[in-house]
C-alpha cells in the first residue's frame, strides 16, 4: 500500500472559502491570538488593546436576517461555469465574458480566479420599489435553488420571492440579498479599484450604510446625482427627476484622482486667448494671476518681479526686501501676500514663455514704496496641457438621461425598459481611469449596458477593455414586447444586445484587432459527482454507491466542460490561453503558457504521464479514475512529478 505522502493531492471542487481565507490572514497579523489553530478571543482582545469596543451598545447596521446573509458568504459553492461557444462570438480569442446565473453563486466561483483583478465594478441593482427583484426565497439553498429556478433540475421548481411593500421584512430582504454580493464583489477589486452603485431614493440610505460597513466609510468617494429626466408630473410633493450613484473605493489612498475630458463649452468660455509668438504660437490658453490672496505663505515666495518697463512689483503687504532688484526676497509676515511660485520656478516658467504681463489700473500688486503698481503678472494655462490632464468631474450628472438608453436600444431594435445609458458607464470608466486591459465587472447586468460601453470604448481607442457581465436568466413577462420578440429571459436580451453592438461597431473599429467578441458561460452543477456521504450506511449500499462514483464525471458533460471547471478551480481566469497537445496518443491541455497541464484521458498510461512531466509545467491535473485502481502507477507518478518539482493533483 503506498505511503500517504506518495498519494496525489485531490483537487477541491468547491469555491474558495472566504471565511477560512480571512482567518488565515488574521493569523498572519496576530499569531499570538491563536492556540492550537483556533482563535483565542481573550488573546485577540489583548492584541488589539485600545481598539476593542467597550460596552454592549454598538453603532452599526443590523436587520432581521443579517446572520443568514453572513452565513451565505461563508458557504462555498460546489457549482461550475459551463462554456457555451455556440452562443458566443469569437469564443477562443475574446477576453470578454457573459455569465448567465445567480450572481451570488457566480461571485463565489470567481473568487480564486479574479481576486484583486477587477479595476471597476458598476451595478444597477433592483431599486426595491415593489415587485421588482426576484431571487430564491431561501438563498441559503444556493446552487440547488438556482438549478431549480433555471430548470436545470426537475422537481417542480422553487418558490421565488418578489419583494413587495406588503412583505413583513421589505427592507430586510433587500439588505440580505445585497450584503453577501457586495462583500464578495469587494474581494475582486484591485487596490486602486472602485465600485459605482446606482440606486433610487427607496434604498439609498440602506445601501450607503451597507457599503460603509463592507468597504469602510473612509472609502466613500462621493454620492452622485444622475438626472433621469427633466419635467414630468409624476409624484405627490416633487416630481422625481434624479437617482443616485454611490461611489466606493477599495482603498481610497490608492485611488487616483478622477478626471473627465474638458468640454467644448468650457473651452469656448475659458480658453479665450491664443499665443501670438513664442514656442507655443497659435495655441489656446487662459491666464491666472501669479498672486492670489488665498495662497498659503511660503518663506521663499515673496520677492520682486521686474515688469517690461522696469517697474518692480510685489504682492501687497508690509514687508519688503532690503534690495530693490529682480528676485530680491523677504520672509513674509502676517498680512503679506506671496507669489504662487518660488523665484527659480518663476525664472524657468518665464524662459518657457509661460508668464504674461498686462497693464491694469485694477491690480493688487504694489511697488517698493507701497504705492499701487501699473501691472498684473499672470501665468498661462495651456489648453493642450489640460486636455491631457482633463478636469475634475462634478457629482451632478446631467447628460445621461434614461431617454438616451431608450434611443440606443431602439436603434438596436432591442425591446427593453429601465436600462442605464451606455454613455453613463463609459463616462464612469473614463473618469475612474480604467485603462487598456483593465477588467470591468457588472453582476446585475440587465440588458448589458456595461458590455455596450466597454465595446464602444474599445472601438473608439483600439484598446481592449475586457468586461465580465453576470445576469440571472429571469423570465420576461409572458405578454411583454420582449417575449413577443422571442426573448424568453433578460439574459437572452443581454446576449443579443452584445451581438448587435458588435455588428454595429464592425465598420467603426479603430483596428482589426479590436475585441468585440464575448464568451458565454452558464452556472450549473459540477461536472463531477460529488458524494456528500449522506444516505444509507449499510455495507451493500455503500459498495453500490462507490461503484456509481467510480467514474464520477456526469455522463452528459464534455471535455471542455470539465476543462473549464478545473481551470476555474485552479484559480486561473476563464479567458486563459489553452493549447492542445498530443502526448503518447493522449490529449493534453497546456494552459497559461504551460504552467498548468490537464489530461482528461481515461485510462492514462505511464508513457503519457512521463511525457507530461517532460513538458515541465508547475502543476498537473489528471482524473483519479484514469489510473483504474493501479496504485503502483499512481505512486510512481507522484514520485516522478516530485522529482521534477511538479505539483500533481487528481480529481
Amino acid at each position: 500500500m503506498p505511503d500517504i505522502a506518495e498519494e496525489p493531492v485531490r483537487m477541491p471542487l468547491n469555491s474558495a472559502n472566504v471565511h477560512d481565507d480571512r482567518i488565515e490572514r488574521l493569523q498572519e497579523l496576530y499569531p499570538e491570538a491563536f492556540a492550537e489553530g483556533e482563535i483565542d478571543f481573550d488573546r485577540l482582545k489583548n492584541a488589539l488593546g485600545e481598539f476593542v469596543a467597550q460596552g454592549r451598545e454598538r453603532y452599526g447596521l443590523t436587520w432581521a436576517g443579517k446572520a443568514d446573509a453572513i452565513l451565505a458568504i461563508q458557504t462555498p459553492s460546489v457549482g461550475t461555469l459551463t462554456p457555451f461557444p455556440e452562443e458566443s462570438v469569437n469564443f477562443d480569442t475574446t477576453e470578454n465574458l457573459f455569465i448567465e446565473g445567480d450572481n451570488l453563486e457566480v461571485l463565489k466561483l470567481l473568487q480564486k480566479s479574479y481576486f484583486g483583478k477587477v479595476k471597476m465594478i458598476y451595478i444597477d441593482p433592483p431599486y426595491n420599489t415593489g415587485n421588482e427583484f426576484i431571487y430564491p426565497d431561501n438563498f441559503r439553498e444556493g446552487l440547488d435553488g438556482y438549478l431549480r429556478y433555471s430548470g436545470q433540475v426537475d422537481d417542480g421548481g422553487t418558490r421565488l420571492s418578489t419583494n413587495t411593500e406588503t412583505s413583513g421584512r421589505f427592507h430586510s430582504k433587500w439588505l440580505s440579498m445585497m450584503y453577501p454580493r457586495l462583500f464578495l464583489a469587494r474581494n475582486l477589486l484591485t487596490e486602486d479599484g472602485v465600485i459605482f452603485m446606482s440606486i433610487g431614493h427607496d434604498e439609498i440610505g440602506n445601501l450607503l450604510s451597507l457599503a460603509n460597513e463592507i468597504f469602510g466609510e473612509e472609502n466613500l468617494v462621493s454620492i452622485c446625482s444622475r438626472v433621469m429626466k427633466t419635467g414630468g408630473q409624476k409624484g405627490v410633493h416633487f416630481s422625481p427627476c434624479v437617482d443616485y450613484i454611490i461611489v466606493m473605493a477599495r482603498n481610497i489612498a490608492e485611488l487616483n484622482a478622477f478626471r473627465e475630458p474638458i468640454s467644448q463649452s468650457v473651452i469656448k468660455k475659458v480658453y479665450t486667448k491664443t499665443a501670438t509668438n513664442g514656442p507655443r504660437k497659435g495655441e489656446k490658453y487662459r491666464s491666472m494671476g501669479l498672486y492670489q490672496a488665498m495662497l498659503d505663505k511660503r518663506a521663499n515666495q515673496r520677492f520682486y518681479i521686474e515688469c517690461p518697463d522696469g517697474q518692480m512689483v510685489i504682492p501687497p503687504g508690509d514687508s519688503f526686501p532690503d534690495t530693490v532688484a529682480e528676485g530680491a526676497q523677504v520672509t513674509p509676515g502676517d498680512g503679506d501676500g506671496v507669489w504662487r511660485w518660488t523665484y527659480p520656478r518663476y525664472e524657468k516658467e518665464k524662459q518657457a514663455c509661460n508668464v504674461e504681463f498686462i497693464r491694469s489700473d485694477k491690480t493688487s500688486l504694489v511697488q517698493p514704496d507701497g504705492s499701487k503698481a501699473d501691472w498684473n503678472v499672470y501665468y498661462k494655462i495651456w489648453l493642450s496641457d489640460r486636455m491631457e490632464d482633463g478636469q475634475l468631474p462634478g457629482n451632478i450628472l446631467d447628460k445621461f438621461e434614461s431617454r438616451h438608453s431608450s434611443a440606443e436600444l431602439k436603434a438596436l431594435n432591442i425591446p427593453f425598459d429601465f436600462a442605464k445609458p451606455s454613455a453613463l458607464i463609459k463616462f464612469l470608466m473614463t473618469i475612474s481611469g480604467v485603462a487598456a486591459n483593465d477588467i470591468t465587472l457588472d453582476f446585475f447586468a440587465g440588458s448589458a449596458s456595461t458590455a455596450h460601453a466597454a465595446m464602444e470604448l474599445a472601438a473608439e481607442t483600439g484598446n481592449s477593455y475586457p468586461f465580465i457581465c453576470v445576469q440571472l436568466p429571469e423570465p420576461t413577462p409572458t405578454d411583454s414586447e420582449e417575449r413577443k420578440a422571442g426573448y424568453n429571459t433578460i439574459a437572452d436580451i443581454a446576449k443579443e444586445r452584445i451581438r448587435r453592438v458588435a455588428n454595429s461597431l464592425t465598420d467603426e473599429l479603430f483596428s482589426d484587432n479590436t475585441d468585440v467578441g464575448f464568451r458565454v458561460f452558464k452556472l450549473s452543477s459540477s461536472n463531477f459527482k460529488v458524494w456528500d456521504g449522506t444516505g444509507s450506511t449499510a455495507l451493500s449500499d455503500l459498495e453500490q454507491q462507490l461503484k456509481l462514483y467510480a467514474d464520477h464525471i456526469l455522463p452528459d458533460r464534455t471535455d471542455p466542460d470539465v476543462l473549464y471547471e478545473l481551470i476555474l478551480k485552479s484559480g486561473l481566469p476563464l479567458t486563459v490561453d489553452i493549447q492542445q497537445k498530443t502526448v503518447a496518443d493522449k490529449t493534453v491541455y497546456s494552459i497559461a503558457d504551460g504552467t498548468l497541464a490537464i489530461c482528461l484521458a481515461n485510462p492514462i498510461t505511464s508513457d503519457c504521464l512521463g511525457g507530461i512531466a517532460q513538458l515541465a509545467p508547475q502543476r498537473v491535473i489528471c482524473l483519479d479514475a484514469a489510473f483504474e485502481g493501479n496504485d503502483q502507477l499512481k505512486t510512481n507518478t507522484v514520485l516522478e512529478m516530485k522529482s521534477h518539482d511538479i505539483e500533481f493533483r487528481t480529481v
